[in-house]
Formats: C-alpha cells, structure tokens, sequence
C-alpha cells in the first residue's frame, strides 16, 4: 500500500526505499510524492548522498545584506518565531526563516538541538536551498510553493537523516514568494502537529505583512462562516476611499479563486460584491465590529467585518467627503489599538502594582531601569508602558533582542557601520539601533545573553553618550533612555564572571520585578482582558468563561506565563461555534484540562505549630503581627532584594509583605 502525502515511510521502509531509488535506479511507489519528484531533481543535480552537499556558508557581510533585503520580512516574522517557540519550548526543536533563495536569516530553538543542528549547518547564514543540500523542507518547499514534511533519512543527504524538518512558504498580496518558516528537530521526536504550527506561523506572518502594508487603507476581513472572521482563515482585502481593491492576501485570493502575481487586476468593490463599498462603509459607521453579510457576484455569501485606521479616516475624507463624515462614528481605538500606559497596565494584583508605581516615580528621570521576570510575563510589555507613559513618548521606541542577534552581527546591529566598513557593507552604511532610538529609548531585551566584548562597547556608550559605528572615526551624539530586561540573575552572572560588573551597575537603576503570572491574582480579569483584545473574539457576542473552564485556567501552573495564557485564550476563541458564548473545558488544551492545582503551601502545618517560632511558621499559619521590621530588613538583605524569596523565607504570601512593606515598612 502507497502512503499518503502527509504519512512518513517508516525507518525500515525508508531504508529500502532508499536503495530501491539509489541502487537500482526503480521509482519506489511508497515514498510520498514531494519527496519522490525532490529526489529526481536530486538525482539530475548529481548530488552526493554520502556529501554534505555543496556548503555554501555565507559571510557575515553576506548575511548582513540578506537580512538588510529582507528586513520587512524579518520585523514581522520575528515575534510571531517567538510565539511559536513558546509552543515548542523543551521539545528539542528549532524555529527557522529563510529568504526566497534558502538562505537562512534567523533562527531560535532549544540549546540542545541548536547545536546538534549547526554540525550540519542548519543555522543563520547557510543556505539551504535543495540544490545545495539536497530535499529539506526549506529547499523543497520554496520549489513546490506548497508546505512540505521531511522525516528523517527521506532527506536526501545521509548526514541531514538527524532532521524531522517542517516547512511552509510565505507569499506576499500579490502572490510573490518571499522565503519560508521552518520548524526542525530530532528525527526521533516526530510531531503529528508542527507542520500545521509552521502554517499558522506563516499565516500570521502574512496577515503582519498585509496590514502592516496597507495601514492606509480600510481592510475588508471575511469568510463563508461568520465564526471564521476573525480567525487565522479570513481573507483579508485592501479597500481604497475610492473602493478600489488594491489587494488581497494569499487567504482571501484562495477563498476567492483569485489567481496570483501582479498581473492580476483586482478591480472595483462593485465588481466582486453585490453590495457598494460606501453602503458597507456606512453600517460599519453605525455599529463598528458587526458582521455584514455580502453577496458575490458570483452568487456566494460571505460574512465580512471593516478595519479603518486612523490614516484611512484622514485619506478617506480628503478624497470622498461624504464617506469621511459617515466614519467618524467609527471607533479609532478599535482598529488602531491603543497605546499601552503603566495604567492600562494595572489590573489589580498587588505585586504588580507595587512594580508599576516604582517604574512611574522614575520615568523621566534618567534612571536605567532593570526589568526582570520569566519568560513571558511580560517584560517589553512593561517596556513599552514606561516609554509611552513619559516625556519621550512621541520619540522612538527600539527594542533589540540581544539573544535573538547572531553574535557575528549584534556588534553592526547595535552601533551600524560606514561605508566600506569591511566586504559587502553597503557604500552608504547603516543606522545601528542604538542610533535609531536618539530621542526615545533603548530597550536591550535578555541583556543578560549580550557577549562580553559587547558589554564593553555598551557600557562606553552608556558612559559617554556617544555612538562609533563599525570603521568610523567620529563618534555620534545620543539621546536615549534606557530600558533592560533580563530571565536570568545578572548578579550570579557577574560574580560567574560572564557579566561586566561596571555594566550591571550602570543598566540596574531600579529594578522592576515582574511576577510570575501562577504567583498573580488578577487572573480573572486578565483573562477578560485578552479575550477583548483577542483578534478571534466572535465580536458582537459577548464570550464568558465558564465556572468549571476557569478553575482549570487557575489551577494551571503557567510556565510560559502570560504568553502562554494569551495563546491558550487565543485557541479556545478560535474552537468556539458560532452559537457558543462560553469557553468551556473541552475548548482548553490536554495539559490544562489535567492541570493539578498549584501548591501555594510552602510546607505542611506540623501538630505543634503554635509551639514554633515566628522565624519558622508555615505559610497560612503565619499571622502578619508575627512579623516585624527587622524580620523583614533580614529577609530582604539575605536574598538580595528578591521579595519572592523573602516572602517564602518569611512564611507569608508575598501579598502580604507587599502590603506590610506599603503600611509598615
């Protein structure tokens, strides 16, 4: 029996099917057909299974281009690879993205895997096209313009048989190839779902890519089914003031049976729909967020939803007055979303809050602030609200990732280069991000992960507010405030010796702790929030979560934190039927539905308690009279400032020595 395209051979049917097509030339008939038709092109390239193909390993100059080329792509691709990874976190797996060529721009994933993968060169700067090394999903899927799976020895070189590579292209609205998303990991651990995580990932990428392109023009979301509006199967469509169809991404062209590339004329909203654009301008007008129902000429309904940006409400008046004047009773904020504030920021925990008024006391000031938290729980979130709730909130605001940097290129990516700099600079230079944030801030996301010989150029211009690019001999004034953020304890890495002392003095103004969110009691209300903001919420139904659903989401530990809980909330929005206003268990995942509840007990109360020592009472059996000032000042001179710690060492909930530290301390 022939397997199907999404069914792997098994080890030992690989193996044969390898020698049927190697040794005896024969066309094996169980081999799954993308990766038959990769192995003849293969086969006519002449490449050695026995090699590791043709390596074309690119310079740093040649990268540094690439990713320049490429940089659009790259802003938008970088945090949904971030989202992604969360899902596979632990899983020995690794997120890549590729350009048209194959060539490999950026890449995160499991520490282990990533250095098993770079023995064969899967990583930044390697191509991976299939003319060079063979069928990969990379390779093969930029030719078949299709996702592709290769499992295993299926890869066409003997030396990538350690893979399970997963991959999908990415397309820009007019149908144009741009690169592909890549989720690789042991051949071991094969994952029945990574290919579909790889197409949501380019689904989203696209979505970014689409709107971000067309912010200035209304955009026409739609479906057959009004419960996928709003979900990752929209199709998205351009719309001028005019009701022109400038564009349609890859998912509304699918739905439409549109054709692809520049050629295509899109035409007039009256040429697709029954209905004209200014009448369905003007029910949007009157209840933004509020499905309409279209008819195509074609006959076909679809349900559809309008975004307007503040842009599009500018343009839209200047060029048809009348339409101008039938949105302004649309809501900005829906669309464009508003800026997030230390005060949009509060939702009641008080741990939080104590964090959110320390940061507000000295935003302005020229305090460094170092925020520090797990990861996902929100640190550039927390950022962001500082920048815009200061005097430079009109000025930039530039966020470098300084692991996501490949440490051949943070040094140009920080401080930019003149022209000439070394091979393959281009002739006028580039602005590095340190430059780009002149007038704004700075934030250095996971400095903790900067190398040393960059720690000592951060640390100059810290000190000398003053910038040098690579090859330049003038040093470049600038005006930036600084934020920083870090997982790991910078103390244990500077006394580790793999962080510069004078630095950490220099970046950890105030620290700003964010809590855990299984340590937080707001979650209710931010699972609320998230809901609102959720980009899959039904809208106008007004979607509850029920009793038995949230004391599942509270009994989960959340090791990814926020992050994870947004994605949760976010699956559970997406598996919602279009009568069902409540999430209910089963629209949870397997490990939430299973979650023990969280053990906020530090230790049994022993019989004898009331014989114990305050120093030693269990957490609930500890009364906060029992405390005083001094217990506190020890607790917190033992673990450095750490009220996490200190809490635990004091056996209270660290609510409770929020408070005491607010009233009494």
């Amino acid at each position: 029996m022939g397997y199907t395209e999404n069914e792997p051979a098994q080890p030992l049917t690989i193996e044969s099917l390898r020698r049927e097509f190697l040794e005896r030339g024969e066309l094996p008939g169980g081999l799954r057909p993308s990766v038959l038709r990769s192995w003849q092109r293969c086969e006519r390239l002449g490449l050695d299974t026995s090699e590791r193909g043709r390596l074309i390993n690119s310079t740093r100059a040649d990268l540094m281009l690439a990713r320049e080329r490429n940089a659009t792509l790259l802003s938008h691709a970088g945090g949904v690879m971030e989202h992604l990874y969360e899902q596979i976190r632990s899983s020995g797996s690794m997120i890549l993205l590729a350009d048209a060529s194959g060539l490999i721009l950026h890449g995160i994933g499991d520490p282990s895997f990533v250095d098993r993968a770079s023995r064969v060169a899967l990583q930044p700067g390697a191509s991976w096209g299939e003319c060079e090394r063979g069928t990969n999903a990379i390779g093969s899927t930029l030719i078949d313009r299709a996702p592709v799976e290769v499992f295993g020895m299926e890869h066409y070189l003997d030396c990538n048989g350690i893979l399970n590579c997963s991959a999908a292209p990415i397309f820009d609205s007019a149908g144009e190839l741009l690169g592909a998303l890549d989720i690789s990991g042991d051949h071991r651990n094969a994952q029945p779902h990574t290919l579909g995580l790889a197409r949501m990932g380019v689904r989203l990428v696209e979505r970014r890519l689409f709107e971000s392109e067309h912010a200035r023009q209304a955009l026409l979301a739609f479906h057959p089914r009004p419960e996928g509006v709003g979900g990752l199967q929209e199709g998205l469509l351009a719309v001028d003031a005019d009701g022109e169809i400038l564009a349609a991404d890859p998912q509304a062209r699918s739905l439409l049976g549109l054709g692809s590339g520049r050629g295509v004329r899109l035409g007039s909203f009256a040429n697709l729909f029954r209905s004209g654009f200014g009448t369905v301008i003007g029910r949007a007008a009157r209840d933004p967020g509020a499905l309409i129902e279209l008819e195509l000429r074609s006959g076909a309904r679809v349900f559809a939803r309008v975004r307007v940006s503040p842009a599009w409400h500018v343009g839209a008046q200047m060029a048809q007055p009348g339409r101008g004047r039938a949105m302004r009773g649309a809501d900005p904020a829906r669309s464009a979303g508003q800026a997030v504030t230390l005060e949009t920021l509060a939702t009641g925990d008080p741990a939080l809050q104590f964090t959110l008024d320390r940061c507000a006391k000295v935003i302005g000031r020229k305090i460094p602030v170092l925020i520090q938290g797990e990861s996902g729980s929100g640190k550039e979130l927390l950022a962001r609200a500082c920048h815009n709730s200061g005097p430079r909130a009109d000025g930039p605001f530039v966020a470098v990732n300084c692991a996501a940097i490949p440490e051949h290129l943070i040094e140009s990516e920080l401080f930019g280069y003149v022209g000439g700099a070394f091979t393959g600079a281009r002739k006028e230079g580039a602005i590095g991000r340190i430059q780009q944030a002149d007038g704004g801030t700075l934030f250095l996301d996971e400095i903790g992960d900067m190398p040393l010989a960059m720690q000592a150029r951060l640390l100059r211009v810290l000190q000398e507010r003053c910038v040098q690019p690579v090859g330049g001999s003038e040093p470049v004034p600038v005006d930036i405030a600084l934020l920083c953020a870090t997982h790991r304890n910078l103390g244990e890495l500077v006394r580790a010796g793999q962080f510069r002392e004078d630095l950490y003095y220099r970046v950890n103004g105030l620290t700003a702790a964010l809590p855990p969110l299984r340590e937080r009691t707001d979650l209710r209300q931010l699972v609320r929030r998230l809901i609102d903001a959720s980009r899959n919420h039904p809208e106008p139904r007004a979607i509850t979560v029920d009793a038995s659903a949230m004391r599942l989401l509270e009994a989960y530990a959340w090791p990814g934190n926020i992050r994870q809980l947004q994605n949760v909330l976010e699956v559970a929005l997406a598996l919602l039927d279009a009568h069902e206003e409540r999430i209910l268990p089963e629209h949870l995942p397997e490990e939430v539905q299973g979650a023990s509840p969280v053990t906020r007990v530090a230790a049994a109360a022993p019989a004898s308690a009331s014989a114990m020592s305050p120093a030693t009472l269990p957490l609930r059996g500890r009364r906060p009279k029992d405390i005083d000032d001094a217990m506190i000042r020890e607790a917190l001179e033992r673990f450095e400032g750490n009220l996490s710690a200190a809490a635990r060492h004091l056996g209270v909930a660290r609510n409770t020595l929020y408070r005491r530290m607010g009233c009494d301390y």
